[in-house]
């Protein structure tokens, strides 16, 4: 009920008040005289009507109307012949506006003259006792009012930005979550399709002269082309509404398999750890098999490597991933690669996706070419997980 009230339009629900309160201010006036048959006399009708009407306008102007409620209350003994008013109803709705809606210097001086007009003008103290007594209780109601009103909109502008920063969180982890996804996909397509290709290319040529080989090759052509379909099916399967298998992504535990699977495309790939093994946590798990699986793309592609090695590290509180080669570029078109380059210009952002993932998991990524020999190397350092 308290909602709906607030939510009618102002003037109705002053209408409303200001219509009870003409008819409560009335009602002494609309019985009948005990001493005389006589009717009231008009001027308490004309003061009763004069002092209740401008409640409608209280809240456009509280300080006013309560000037008019007041002085207006004031001439009603002018006339001899009228009924007795037990309260001054108006009077008092309009101290409760003043003190619910107006600001504290205009609030606190208004309210001082009343209480002092009423003291100075009304002839007996107990008159004056009850009606300073009525004025107090209007205030403070109106300023408790006031109070609560503020507080609930303290809460309610708290809760609107509650939401306001849960929206921009959702949406910033969407955007997190987009930006995996696309990452994701592209290193399992870049991978598979690069192994695909060269298999491809390495299988006519070998066909007759080695048909060992050239199977060797189909069946690995056929097997990328299957591992990257589970995994597609697998991420893009959570984006379902219906349930989808939830299998684990490859992480750390997977390199091994990974790079017996890159050694089928001739590629020689030697996998060689160190250390203690320790716990690392999920993301950075997976990012360690996604940025070997993107240098290991990168390396089939454009690297024009004999072998390749992976090499990890344990520390104390680091893991450290190297990947490293002995390739010089692949020539194109029948001419040598750059000086000091490293690969084709794929126009793609392989080394750009090592960095970002190293970085998603408060780790760093370089890149460049080996010191110690021909090559390039890409070297990852991941925190580990907190005991």
């Amino acid at each position: 009920m308290r909602r709906r009230i607030r939510a009618l339009p102002h003037l109705w629900v002053d209408g409303a008040l200001t219509a009870a309160i003409l008819i409560a201010q009335l009602w002494p006036l609309l019985s009948s005289d005990e001493r005389s048959s006589e009717p009231w006399d008009w001027w308490g009708y004309a003061v009763v009507i004069a002092a209740s009407l401008p409640l409608i306008w209280r809240r456009r102007a509280p300080i006013t109307i309560l000037i008019i409620c007041l002085c207006t209350g004031a001439l009603y003994d002018l006339a001899d012949h009228v009924a007795r008013q037990p309260i001054w109803y108006g009077g008092l709705v309009a101290v409760y506006t003043v003190a619910a809606y107006s600001d504290t210097v205009q609030r606190i001086i208004t309210f001082a003259i009343t209480i002092t007009g009423g003291l100075l003008l009304v002839g007996s103290s107990e008159t004056a006792l009850r009606g300073t007594v009525l004025f107090v209780a209007a205030y403070a109601i109106g300023r408790a009012t006031a109070t609560s009103r503020a507080h609930a909109a303290a809460l309610e502008e708290r809760a609107e930005r509650l939401e306001r920063e849960r929206q921009v969180e959702a949406e910033r982890a969407a955007e997190h979550e987009r930006a995996r996804i696309a990452r994701d996909m592209h290193d399992i397509l870049a991978h598979a399709v690069s192994l695909m290709v060269v298999q491809a290319e390495a299988g006519p040529v070998v066909v007759r002269s080695n048909p060992a080989r050239a199977e060797a090759a189909f069946d690995a052509i056929a097997a990328a082309g299957r591992d990257a379909m589970m995994q597609l099916r697998r991420m893009l399967g959570v984006l379902k509404d219906e349930e989808a298998p939830r299998a684990p992504q490859p992480t750390i535990n997977d390199l091994p398999a990974l790079a017996d699977q890159v050694s089928h495309t001739g590629l020689r790939v030697e996998f060689a750890s160190t250390g203690r093994p320790r716990p690392v946590s999920p993301d950075c798990a997976v990012a360690a098999y996604r940025v070997t699986q993107e240098a290991l793309t990168n390396i089939v592609k454009h690297a024009g490597a004999n072998r390749a090695d992976i090499r990890l590290t344990w520390e104390d509180d680091t893991l450290l991933l190297d990947i490293t080669d002995d390739g010089r570029g692949r020539a194109i078109d029948g001419h040598a690669p750059p000086s000091g380059g490293h690969g084709l210009p794929s126009g793609g952002h392989g080394l750009i996706g090592i960095r970002e993932r190293a970085a998603a998991c408060g780790g760093t990524a370089v890149a460049g070419h080996r010191t110690d020999g021909p090559g390039f190397q890409v070297s990852v350092r991941l925190p580990l997980a907190q005991a």
